[in-house]
C-alpha cells in the first residue's frame, strides 16, 4: 500500500495543474469536479492508507517511498521521498478530510464568482502543498512544500486583489512569515553543516548521539526551527499577519486556520521533537510563546465586531494551547488538540461563511442578530463548534482535547504552575469571547435582511463537522473517566509519551472541575453581559481606562504600530536616502549615456535616401583611404 503515497499529493497537484490550463476553457461543474474530485479522492486513498496502516503494525513503524533523486550536489543528494508514520497520518488525514468538505462547500459559497476556476486551481495547489509538507521525509522537501503553502496564503489571501486592502493584507503575510521562513532556512543549514543531510530519520537518530541536552548548538538550531513556527503558525510575536488573513474568501480562511497553514509551525515542532527534547531552553520558549500568546490572542478577540476577525483571533488563541503542550512534552496531547481544533474552527469558519452571504455579505456581529430562528441549522452547528471551543464538559471534543493540555502543563514533568495558571485564564476568556458572538450574532433582534437561507452544499460539511466536534473527543479520555488512550497510544511509534509527577496522579479530578467552573463561568459571564442583563456593557464604556484597555486589545496589542515604528518606518527611511547614494549615481550614469548612444544612433536612421547614399560613399571612401595606408 505504500506504493499509493505519491498519489496523495500528486492527485492535488494534476487538479491544480487542469484548472490553471484548462480552467478558462471549461464548464464551472467541470471545474468543480477536478478541484473536489481530486482532492476527495486523495481523502478516499489516504482513509484506505491508514486503514491498511493502522492494521498492518509495519516495522519500523513507517511506510516510505521514494519517487527519485531531486538533485546531487558536492555529495548533497536528497530525495523526492514520502514518509508515512504516525504523526504524519494523523495530519494528512485532517487537511485531505477536512479539506475535501472545505471544497464542497466552496462550490456554493464561490458559484458567483468570476475568478471560480482560479480559486480551485489556488485551493488545490494550497492542499498538495501542505501534503507536501508533511510528507516529505527530508527537510528540503519539506522546505519546498513549507515555501508552497506561503505562495499559496499570498494568492488567496490576496484573491480579491481589485480591492487594495486585500493585496496589503496578502503582502503581509507573505512578508511576515518570509522572516521565520529565513530562520528556517537558517537552521537547516546547520543541520547539513552537522550532519551532512537534512534526512530527518538520520537527523533524529544521530542527534542523541553527537550532542547533550543544552548543547549550545543544539539550542540554536533549535530556537532558530522555532523561529519558522512561530511564523507559519501565527504566534508571538510574527502574530500581526493572520487577523489581516480574513481578507480573503471565507473558505480560504477556514482552509488557513484549521487545516493548513498555521498548523505547518506545530507539526515542524512535532517533527523534530528530538531537537527540542536536546534543548530545554528552546522548549520552555516554546511553552511560554504559546502561554502568552493564548493569553493575548483571547483579550483581542473579546473586542472585535468582525465576526471572521473573532475567529482568527481565536486561531491564534488555540495554536498557542497547542504550543504550550508542546513546550511541556505533552506531544500527544499538542496534536489531538490540533485534530480537534481543526474539526471545530472549520465548522466556525463555514458557519460564519453561512451567515455572511445570506446577509449580503455582512461580517459585522452587532449588524446581525436573531438568526436562531432564521437559519437553524447553521445556528445548532455554529453552537456545537462554539461549545467545542469554549470546552464545555463531558459532551464536547474540544473539553478532552483542552483539558489533556491544562492537565499536563500542570502535572508534566516539565509542567509549571505558572504555565498552567495562563491556560486556565485562557479558558475562562474562550468561553467569554464565544458565547459573546453566538449570543450577538444569533439572539436579539433581526438587524439585517435575510436575503437567502442556505443550501445543502453548505449544509452538508457544517452538519459532518459539527458531528466529529462533538464525538472526535471520545478517542481520547482522561484517567478518570474511562482511561481511553486510542490516540495516544497511537502516535507513542513517533512521539514520545509525557513523565506525570506522581505527586499530583490522584488529583486529576479536582484540576477538571476547576477548568470546568473557569470555563462556565466565562460562558455565564458572555450571558450576562451580552444577553441577560446588556446593560452592563455600558458601565465599562463610561470608565476612559476600560474603554482605553479595550481599544488597545482591538488594535492587536499595538503590535502593529510598534512594528511600523521600530521596522517599517527606519527602512523606508534608509532606502529613501539609500535611494540617491553614489553607487546608483554610476548606474545612472551608464544609463544615461547609453540613452544619448541611442538618441544619436536614432538620428542616421532619418528615411531620406540620399542621407543614406552619401553614408555608403563616406564609408566606402574610409575603407579605401585606410587600406592604402603603409
Amino acid at each position: 500500500m505504500e506504493d499509493l503515497l505519491w498519489s496523495i499529493p500528486a492527485l492535488t497537484f494534476a487538479g491544480a495543474v487542469l484548472l490553471i490550463l484548462l480552467g478558462a476553457r471549461i464548464s464551472r461543474t467541470a471545474v468543480a469536479i477536478i478541484g473536489v474530485g481530486s482532492v476527495g479522492l486523495t481523502a478516499l486513498i489516504t482513509i484506505i492508507l491508514g486503514i491498511n496502516f493502522i492494521s498492518a503494525h509495519p516495522t519500523p513503524p513507517y511506510y516510505r517511498q521514494e519517487v527519485g533523486q531531486w538533485f546531487d550536489v558536492a555529495g548533497f543528494n536528497p530525495s523526492i521521498a514520502f514518509h508515512l508514520d504516525a504523526l504524519s497520518l494523523v495530519f494528512i488525514f485532517v487537511i485531505t478530510f477536512v479539506g475535501f468538505l472545505i471544497h464542497l462547500y466552496s462550490t456554493a459559497y464561490m458559484a458567483p464568482d468570476e475568478g471560480f476556476a482560479r480559486f480551485f486551481a489556488y485551493l488545490n495547489l494550497f492542499v498538495g502543498s501542505m501534503l507536501v509538507l508533511v510528507l516529505a521525509d527530508n527537510l528540503l522537501l519539506l522546505y519546498l512544500g513549507w515555501e508552497g503553502v506561503g505562495l499559496c496564503s499570498y494568492l488567496l489571501i490576496g484573491f480579491w486583489y481589485t480591492e487594495p486592502a486585500n493585496g496589503y493584507a496578502a503582502r503581509k503575510a507573505f512578508i511576515t512569515t518570509r522572516v521565520g521562513d529565513t530562520a528556517l532556512a537558517i537552521g537547516l543549514f546547520m543541520l547539513f553543516q552537522n550532519f551532512g543531510t537534512l534526512h530527518i530519520q538520520t537527523i533524529a537518530t544521530e542527534a542523541p548521539q553527537l550532542w547533550g541536552v543544552g548543547t549550545q548548538t543544539a539550542v540554536i538550531i533549535a530556537f532558530l526551527l522555532l523561529g519558522g513556527a512561530v511564523g507559519k503558525s501565527g504566534q508571538l510575536p510574527l502574530q500581526t499577519w493572520l487577523p489581516d488573513a480574513m481578507a480573503g474568501p471565507t473558505p480560504v480562511s477556514a482552509l488557513i486556520h484549521a487545516a493548513t497553514m498555521v498548523t505547518a509551525g506545530v507539526y515542524l515542532i512535532a517533527r523534530m521533537h528530538v531537537i527540542f527534547d536536546l534543548a530545554p531552553a528552546a522548549q520552555l520558549t516554546v511553552a511560554i510563546i504559546g502561554a502568552v500568546t493564548l493569553l493575548l490572542a483571547g483579550c483581542s478577540a473579546l473586542t472585535q465586531s468582525d465576526l471572521k476577525r473573532v475567529l482568527a483571533y481565536s486561531t491564534i488563541s488555540q495554536i498557542g494551547y497547542m504550543f504550550l503542550a508542546l513546550g511541556v512534552g505533552a506531544w500527544s496531547a499538542g496534536i489531538f488538540h490540533f485534530m480537534i481544533h481543526a474539526f471545530f474552527k472549520a465548522l466556525l469558519f463555514l458557519s460564519a461563511g453561512a451567515i455572511i452571504i445570506s446577509l449580503h455579505h455582512e461580517q459585522n456581529m452587532f449588524k446581525m442578530g436573531g438568526l436562531r430562528k432564521l437559519m437553524p441549522v447553521v445556528f445548532w452547528t455554529f453552537l456545537i463548534g462554539s461549545a467545542s471551543l469554549a470546552a464545555l464538559p463531558l459532551i464536547t471534543a474540544g473539553f478532552y482535547s483542552k483539558d489533556q493540555i491544562l492537565w499536563y502543563s500542570l502535572a508534566g514533568e516539565r509542567g509549571s504552575f505558572w504555565l498552567y495558571l495562563a491556560g486556565l485564564f485562557g479558558a475562562f476568556i474562550t468561553g467569554v469571547y464565544t458565547f459573546r458572538m453566538v449570543f450577538i450574532t444569533f439572539y436579539g433582534e433581526p438587524k439585517t435582511q435575510l436575503s437567502h437561507p442556505p443550501g445543502k452544499v453548505i449544509t452538508i460539511p457544517l452538519v459532518i463537522l459539527a458531528v466529529l466536534s462533538l464525538v472526535g473527543g471520545f478517542i481520547e479520555l482522561p484517567h478518570n473517566f474511562g482511561h481511553v488512550t486510542i490516540f495516544s497510544d497511537f502516535l507513542t511509534s513517533t512521539l514520545p509519551a509525557i513523565t506525570i509527577n506522581e505527586n499530583l496522579g490522584n488529583l486529576e479530578w479536582l484540576f477538571q472541575v476547576l477548568a470546568v467552573m473557569v470555563s462556565s463561568s466565562g460562558v455565564y459571564l458572555a450571558y450576562l453581559f451580552f444577553l441577560k442583563r446588556p446593560a452592563l456593557q455600558n458601565i465599562l464604556d463610561q470608565s476612559g481606562l476600560v474603554r482605553s484597555i479595550l481599544q488597545f486589545w482591538y488594535s492587536g496589542w499595538g503590535f502593529d504600530k510598534l512594528y511600523d515604528l521600530v521596522l517599517v518606518r527606519p527602512f523606508v527611511y534608509l532606502a529613501t536616502i539609500n535611494k540617491n547614494d553614489v553607487i546608483d549615481k554610476i548606474y545612472t550614469a551608464i544609463a544615461a549615456l547609453a540613452r544619448t548612444f541611442n538618441r544619436g544612433l536614432t538620428q542616421t536612421q532619418s528615411g531620406i535616401l540620399r542621407w543614406y547614399m552619401m553614408g555608403i560613399v563616406v564609408g566606402a571612401l574610409l575603407i579605401i583611404t585606410l587600406s592604402l595606408l603603409p
